[in-house]
């Protein structure tokens, strides 16, 4: 696949891999647009570069994967050395649009507890398989994890999710 053809799937997949970067990123849109674009610079400068060993997806999520984590640590650490009065304020994210009512919802409010209550590698397979629609194993290059860590994952995630968001029944003494 050449440099055109890398560009052009990149364009058929930009809602998705912003999804990602949000996620990546805690649902910070600021940080997630920051991502997406030093990952996107990465890929036209050559510094990431799709050798065709896995799906393009799976490769590009990678990329942005690290790009998030690369400046969360830049973000820590010049938080740490300067002090927390010189980073910019981080935006929550939702604005006055459709998502916001969306994820009002008892229902979506519900759900994202569960998620959080999970722990993050679990939140991260669940969240690539579900909403990127990913294989497991797809799931597993992204995170850079073997394929049956990444199962093991996944299986706990869905049965944690299961465990805290079914109703809750007292017992009725007999």
């Amino acid at each position: 696949m050449d440099q055109t053809d890398v560009r052009g799937e990149l364009e058929q997949m930009h809602s998705a891999s912003f999804g990602w970067a949000l996620w990546c990123c805690h649902h910070r849109v600021e940080e997630a647009e920051e991502a997406l674009q030093a990952a996107y610079v990465k890929v036209l400068e050559g510094s990431a570069r799709f050798d065709g060993r896995s799906h393009i997806r799976t490769w590009f999520f990678s990329v942005v994967r690290r790009t998030a984590l690369e400046q969360r640590r830049r973000r820590w650490l010049h938080e740490a050395l300067l002090g927390r009065w010189f980073s910019p304020s981080v935006n929550s994210g939702y604005g006055a649009e459709p998502e916001e009512a969306l994820s009002a919802s008892e229902e979506n409010l519900a759900l994202r507890r569960a998620l959080a209550a999970l722990p993050t590698r679990q939140r991260e397979v669940l969240h690539l398989v579900f909403y990127q629609e990913m294989t497991i194993e797809g799931a597993a290059k992204v995170l850079n994890i073997a394929l049956g860590t990444a199962r093991t994952h996944f299986e706990r995630g869905k049965a944690g999710l299961r465990e805290l968001l079914q109703p809750r029944t007292k017992d009725v003494g007999a």
